[in-house]
């Protein structure tokens, strides 16, 4: 099969779904390299199969599958002269106590499933094995049992054991000791059994020394009389190990004896467990068996895509009787890709032997190959536009397409200059039209549904909108050719209705009033994030901008100078103050501010409203800036002279 029409229709996904209900490494590898098949006997068989495990479960879910995570080492091993672990005779024995299992679980299935549960009687239960390994091997160790010799070397093991412990003891509870010892306890220095005798007693306890602690204050003695008994506890064990290693060796020749026997219940395991695995599948999706034909005739009834679950819309389709390309139109979000999609991937399910989750009825044509171009495809890394994209893949299907071909193409035409790409989407379902293949695609342009109805073996097909609502209701109506709707949804999504109407003219050259009783309130779908974003931004502009102004008129005041009545802000208070006194030559300004009158630089002064704009032409300042007692004063001043009688000015 095609490699991109596997990428494409996520082929992939089932094969991990699959891996999922698989419990040994080699399944979860048969699965990695699944592929469909285009001989129908084999799709049969392999589809009887999964039926047949389906009804297994349906019936009695606990199948007494063994994930053998071991067994491979143990037959890699078999025929190299090499000896059998104990961990991996209890492998060989779980796989054999399996075997019973899965044969007598397979034996009460008979009448459901009867192929399947035959592959059971080419598996060997070896009970002579098995119960050779259930007598010699006993909690994971060789057992006593194994042979007489190892019982007997084990009981004389056991009794120089409890001499040595009882000598050990005696010393550790005799008063003549005790002073020697640097505390009474025993312990274990390469295997040999020895107490902590303090340094200065070194030569005065009887024994050999094995060790010396990091200080240096205490030497690890071996008793003399525990010596004696410990050379002829080693001698035992020795034998008791050449004993052990007799029986694995014994075992081994059994085990290698049924190697092929073994090679066999070992492959028979690994498929039940893969076929098992794809009739869990079957069950976690609804799926079941459909009818298979080389006719090029597909029918689904009541169809889910196989990734969406049970609660994807169901799709009934049909093609390759009256007609052999059907052209689906629609909506966008209608489900045109969706519905293509299912009907590739239910395809290349079936073609690997699986159930699909489909209504009674239904029946698919067995193809060679599967064509497919769905999606943009569109390559930064490449340099290939989404058109230039699609041409590749449409390149490689026409030279591929022949009646044994299944072609699946979204968006024809799309990407380009509306009227070539109509032309090139026609011509090129003629060509693959021509060279015999089925064809399935969808497209939005109206030419396209004309072509299709006025072509013999051609058929339109659409999908569903609600126009009372003005929602897609993903389901796919042969027979008939589906407007796209767009301008109605884009006014169903907030568009104003003066866009709309405005956008019916220039597309279909008359003017029509958008008014429908039973259209519901538009529905806004603006980004507020957006729009929040854009509003801030605004306000940050506007701000810019005003203070930029603000400064343009401080730079033309100090250039001109500060004005008696000139309203400015003064930076390091952040207030505004009102001139009093324009600048002296020192640079500094008289303003008066919250009543009182300060000298400041003109550098810390800028412009913030003009005086001409805050006070009446020939407006009398000193209202302002003297206080009502120096008025009173200036105009007595003015008739007379008062002596005694001063104006204090406050700066």
């Amino acid at each position: 099969m095609n490699r991109n029409s596997l990428e494409t229709l996520e082929f992939g996904k089932i094969a991990e779904e699959l891996k999922r209900y698989a419990v040994t490494e080699k399944a979860k590898d048969l699965f990695d390299n699944l592929e469909p098949s285009a001989d129908i006997d084999l799709i049969r068989a392999r589809m009887n199969e999964t039926t047949e495990a389906r009804a297994m479960l349906d019936r009695n879910p606990s199948v007494p599958l063994s994930a053998m995570e071991n067994i491979n080492k143990v037959v890699v091993k078999l025929g190299k002269g090499v000896v059998l672990t104990v961990d991996e005779f209890e492998s060989c024995k779980s796989l054999l106590e399996s075997v019973r299992k899965l044969r007598k679980y397979m034996d009460s299935m008979q009448y459901v499933a009867p192929q399947l549960a035959s592959y059971a009687l080419s598996m060997y239960e070896l009970g002579d094995l098995w119960d050779e390994i259930d007598r010699c091997i006993v909690n994971r160790q060789v057992a006593d049992r194994a042979t007489p010799e190892l019982g007997k070397l084990r009981k004389k093991i056991t009794i120089l054991q409890d001499r040595i412990k009882q000598k050990l003891n005696g010393i550790l509870a005799s008063q003549a000791y005790a002073p020697m010892l640097q505390e009474p306890v025993v312990s274990i220095r390469n295997g040999r059994y020895v107490v902590p005798v303090k340094r200065e007693y070194r030569k005065s306890f009887e024994g050999n020394i094995l060790d010396i602690s990091s200080t240096g204050a205490t030497v690890f003695v071996e008793p003399a009389g525990v010596g004696k008994i410990q050379e002829e506890l080693n001698i035992l064990r020795l034998e008791e190990e050449n004993e052990v290693y007799r029986v694995s060796l014994y075992l081994t020749g059994m085990v290698e004896g049924y190697a092929r026997e073994f090679k066999i219940n070992i492959e028979a395991m690994e498929h039940y467990d893969y076929v098992f695995a794809k009739a869990k599948y079957s069950v976690a999706l609804d799926g079941r068996p459909v009818m298979l034909n080389c006719g090029r005739r597909t029918v689904i009834e009541d169809g889910r895509h196989p990734l969406l679950g049970r609660n994807a819309v169901p799709l009934d389709f049909k093609i390759g009787e009256a007609y052999r390309a059907l052209v689906i139109t629609g909506p966008n979000t209608g489900g045109k890709t969706v519905a293509l999609k299912t009907v590739g991937l239910m395809t290349l399910m079936v073609q690997s032997g699986l159930h699909v989750p489909v209504g009674e009825g239904s029946e698919f044509a067995v193809f060679a190959d599967v064509l497919v171009d769905i999606g943009d495809g569109q390559s930064i890394e490449q340099s290939l536009s989404t058109f230039s994209s699609h041409v590749r893949n449409i390149s490689t299907i026409i030279k591929c397409a022949d009646k044994n071909t299944l072609v699946i193409m979204d968006e024809l035409g799309a990407g380009t200059e509306p009227g070539e790409g109509m032309g090139f989407a026609i011509a090129v379902l003629e060509e693959i039209f021509d060279r015999d293949a089925t064809i399935v695609a969808s497209t939005h342009f109206s030419e396209i549904k004309e072509f299709a109805k006025s072509m013999k073996g051609f058929e339109n097909g659409c999908m569903e909108f609600d126009i009372e609502s003005l929602k897609p209701v993903y389901k796919l109506s042969i027979g008939r050719s589906g407007d796209s709707n767009a301008l109605l949804i884009a006014l169903k999504l907030g568009i104003e209705r003066r866009i709309i109407e405005r956008a019916h003219e220039i597309a279909h050259g008359e003017k029509r009033e958008y008014v429908i009783n039973s259209l519901p309130e538009p529905t806004s779908i603006v980004d507020t994030d957006a729009l929040e974003t854009h509003e801030r931004t605004k306000k940050i502009i506007e701000n810019r901008t005003k203070e930029k102004e603000r400064l343009e008129r401080s730079s033309k005041s100090r250039q001109k100078g500060f004005k008696i009545g000139d309203c400015v802000f003064i930076s390091t208070m952040k207030r505004t103050g009102i001139v009093c006194v324009p600048e002296n030559d020192r640079g500094e300004v008289v303003v008066m501010v919250m009543q009182k009158k300060l000298k400041i630089s003109s550098k810390r002064l800028s412009l913030h409203i003009d005086g001409k704009e805050l006070y009446p032409e020939n407006y009398d300042l000193d209202i302002v800036f003297e206080t009502k007692e120096n008025r009173k004063k200036r105009k007595t001043m003015s008739k007379r002279h008062v002596e005694g009688l001063e104006v204090k000015d406050d700066v």
